[in-house]
């Protein structure tokens, strides 16, 4: 694949100036491209991203996961241009959140009954507080490196650079009170036995244990996910999957169903509202329950309130989206584009010398530039850190976007896209430096 000219239209630069100085580092987010590579989006189709000045990128960032259909797809489309001629909002029970809310019980293992929020982090977040109310206590046992949102409990030991002697936390952002360390309990992730001697010092003091059934880029070993449930069943401790990223990405019955493994709660989120803001809370009725209006003033009932809850025109897009992976053969074909990518990068990084390696299941992963076996948040901390930013920029440059330490795969992504995204990456990977000092991951 030819590189993309980086001259910019001077509308650009002057968009590229105002976010600058309007937006916080110039991003809406965490991760920003370095600034000769930094673009203006302008629009999607597909496979495809384009900026402000017409240069094209086969996109594997796709929003950050939730456009498992790639952008703008027709059915989607059509199904939001229909039900907005409606009104935008109500703030009321309508048909379309109804009907997906019957879609997501019928679709998820654990789902009973389902509360919608508007992003993940709020459905993590209060399928936390559920499950305190449930068990009257405070305290939750989290996992190192595992990423549930940007809530306070969320942002404990998600990403700590110099990590503390389980199970203590440690906050990763400033402004979470410091007396909430005290209030989460962290373990390794994939280390059966110290979460079953966590429980068994900690457990009646727990309201939950919350883990990402793949952890980031993580799979779980063998025997890892089923032995969690049968702890947390055993000591009578609610099971929360935040299936935010795996929620019918994996399988139509998300990381429950493509693992075999059914949690007492679920957090789903991305493609459950079709790249519109979306999520929920799904789960045991008799957790559940805590959110019915009705237990108002009892001391048991858990108040949640959002503005755009159950939104209608996210509830049609979600549907929508829902209804092309139900068509026969839709994750089959999914799970072979990314078995294809990602088996060619695999052979690339072999070829290449580097010290590096392919991880993750096929509908997500990356490269990670450690050749030490990766199965926690410590072991992923052996990762050069710099060569991973280098080679993104290095894809950018190529017209390959993805994110900052994932690759999400879609529909959309066609045999011409894997073979034009491989020829990037054998190029990206042939301009990095054979050595380096560079900072870890």
């Amino acid at each position: 694949m030819s590189q993309p000219s980086r001259s910019r239209t001077a509308e650009e630069m002057a968009l590229l100036e105002s976010a600058a100085r309007t937006l916080p580092g110039g991003v809406l987010g965490s991760a920003r491209f370095p600034d000769e590579l930094a673009f203006i989006v302008t629009g999607g189709r597909g496979s495809r991203l384009y900026d402000g000045s017409g240069r094209e990128y086969i996109d594997y960032l796709l929003g950050s996961g939730p456009l498992v259909l790639g952008h703008a797809h027709p059915a989607v489309v059509q199904a939001v241009r229909e039900r907005i001629e409606d009104g935008t909002t109500y703030y009321l029970v309508n048909e379309p959140i109804v009907r997906l809310a019957e879609e997501v019980c019928r679709a998820v293992p654990c789902a009973e009954q389902v509360r919608f929020t508007s992003s993940g982090s709020e459905a993590t977040f209060f399928a936390l507080r559920a499950a305190r109310a449930f068990r009257k206590r405070d305290k939750i046992l989290k996992f190192e490196g595992g990423y549930h949102g940007s809530h306070d409990y969320a942002l404990m030991s998600s990403t700590p650079r110099s990590p503390k002697a389980f199970p203590a936390a440690m906050a990763d952002s400033a402004g979470i009170p410091q007396a909430l360390e005290g209030e989460v309990l962290i373990a390794p992730y994939n280390d059966l036995s110290t979460v079953e001697a966590l429980l068994a010092a900690h457990g009646d003091t727990l309201a939950a244990v919350i883990v990402e059934p793949f952890q980031r880029l993580i799979p779980p070993a063998p025997g890892f996910l089923a032995g969690l449930r049968g702890a947390t069943r055993r000591h009578e401790i609610p099971l929360i999957f935040d299936e935010v990223v795996t929620g019918f990405r994996f399988a139509y019955g998300g990381a429950q169903e493509y693992y075999g493994v059914v949690p007492d709660l679920a957090a789903c989120g991305k493609i459950l509202g079709g790249g519109f803001p979306l999520a929920a809370v799904c789960g045991r009725r008799d957790i559940m329950r805590a959110f019915d209006p009705r237990l108002d003033g009892s001391g048991e009932f858990v108040a949640q309130i959002g503005t755009l809850n159950g939104n209608p025109i996210a509830a049609a897009a979600g549907l929508a989206t829902l209804a092309e992976l139900r068509r026969p053969g839709a994750y089959e074909r999914l799970h072979a584009a990314g078995r294809r990518l990602k088996d060619g990068l695999t052979r690339l990084v072999e070829r290449s010398g580097l010290p590096a390696q392919v991880i993750g299941e096929s509908t997500v992963f990356d490269i990670v530039f450690t050749d030490r076996p990766v199965t926690d948040y410590r072991s992923l901390l052996t990762a050069d850190g710099a060569l991973l930013k280098a080679f993104n920029a290095e894809c950018l440059r190529r017209g390959v976007c993805k994110g900052r330490e994932k690759l999400y795969m879609s529909l959309a992504h066609s045999d011409a896209d894997i073979a034009q995204t491989l020829q990037a990456f054998e190029g990206a990977l042939a301009a990095l430096p054979r050595s380096t000092p560079g900072a870890k991951a």
